[in-house]
This record gives structure tokens, sequence and C-alpha cells, in this order.
């Protein structure tokens, strides 16, 4: 007998709100700094790499985000970037932490919706203040039973979570578009993984589709009452 979905799990960058358009709006602009020294391609992958080596260190966010690029282009400079560029550098991540929430569609009703018939919760990795102060500005923060910010997404932590605000992750479902940390992880914790794609997908977060059957995909999150519906039965 399956057990029925008591507890709904979102992301929020890019599942609630936009956040991956920002990254790369500034993407475009430290390849214009930096472009006398390389081609995009190659400072986006030196970028990358950088991202990837610092997330121990850093976490996940824009401040790390911002300690990479200064970094990639120290390296690709070899140690003579100007100090201009790095004020620009600096300057941009204070704006990515400034700029206005906006919501993805069907967000607001979707939490609303579900909210009536289930607990609901906020489970998001990222810079603290920066997750609170996008979550407040929502305006959806008095929909959810709980806010979880963490430094990773793993299937210990969707267990303690799951247990801690719901009825353990067997009767939990986590939604979000990062198949690398919203969905693989609460299926291995015995969940139900849902990928909702957005249009932009940072590529660390990129992993395959598992073969499993708590797992599915929806379109949009007009779908996910729809879903959680026929997983009742």
């Amino acid at each position: 007998m399956t057990l029925p979905v008591t507890t709904v799990g979102f992301d929020a960058d890019d599942t609630l709100w936009h956040n991956e358009r920002y990254f790369a709006l500034t993407q475009v602009h430290f390849a214009q700094l930096l472009g006398e020294y390389t081609d995009t391609d190659t400072l986006m992958a030196r970028l990358l790499a950088a991202e990837r080596r610092n997330l121990p260190h850093y976490g996940f966010g824009i401040k790390g985000f911002t300690l990479s690029m200064i970094e990639t282009a120290v390296e690709v400079t070899d140690g003579r970037v100007h100090a201009d560029v790095i004020t620009q550098i600096l300057d941009a991540g204070r704006d990515m932490l400034s700029h206005a929430v906006e919501l993805l569609p069907h967000a607001r009703e979707t939490v609303e919706v579900l909210s009536r018939d289930y607990k609901v919760i906020v489970i998001t990795k990222g810079d603290l203040l920066d997750q609170e102060r996008k979550l407040i500005q929502s305006g959806l923060r008095d929909a959810f039973d709980g806010v979880e910010i963490v430094s990773a997404k793993t299937a210990e932590v969707y267990s303690a979570i799951f247990a801690r605000h719901g009825t353990g992750a067997d009767q939990g479902l986590m939604v979000g578009n990062a198949m690398a940390s919203d969905v693989v992880p609460m299926i291995e914790a015995g969940g139900w993984g849902v990928f909702c794609p957005h249009e932009i997908t940072w590529a660390i977060e990129d992993a395959p589709p598992p073969v499993h059957p708590r797992f599915a995909q929806i379109a949009d999150l007009s779908e996910l009452p729809a879903l959680i519906a026929t997983l009742q039965n």
C-alpha cells in the first residue's frame, strides 16, 4: 500500500521565483570585463570550475559566486586584473543581492491551494540573509508551515526535515527545478521527487532523471495539485 502524501516541500530559487537569470546576466557582464584576456566559452568554463572547487568552502549563493568570479579574473589575467574590474565584479554581486523578487507563473496559487490540505514547507540552499530577504519579498512566507535554509540537500537532510515538519520522508514530496538537489536525494530518502524544469539551470545541478516509481515531472507548478491528488489513490 502506498502511503498518502502529507507534506509538500518546495525549492525556492527558480521554482517559486526567478533566480538563475540574474546569474546569467552577471556572467555576460563578467565576460565583457575580461574580454581582452580570453574568449567567453573559456572564461565560463574556468568560472564553473572555480564554483565547483569553492562549493565546499563558500557554499551555494551569490557571495560564493562573486568570490569565484574574482578568483577566475585573477587566474585568466595571470594576476594582472585591474582593480577597477574587481570593483565592478563586487558591484555586480551587490546588485544581485538586491534584485527584485519575481514569482514564477502559478507559484502563489499552487502554494495557497496545497496549503489547505497539506503541510507546505520551503527547503532551499544559499546565503541565509539573501534567502530570507527573497522569501519575505515574495509575499509567500505566511503560506508556509516551515522554512529550511540548508547548506546542502542530501537524503539525510530531507529525512530529518520531513520528520521534523511532517510524518516522514515516505509521506513527503519535494518539487524543484534541480534534478541533482531537489529530486534525486528526496527519492533516496524514500519520498516523491517532482521535477519542474526552469528555462535556465545551473550546470552543477544537472543529473539524469531517475528511473523510479516515485519520480514525476511537471511542465509548471499549475500541474502539481492534480499530480499529488493522483498519488493519494
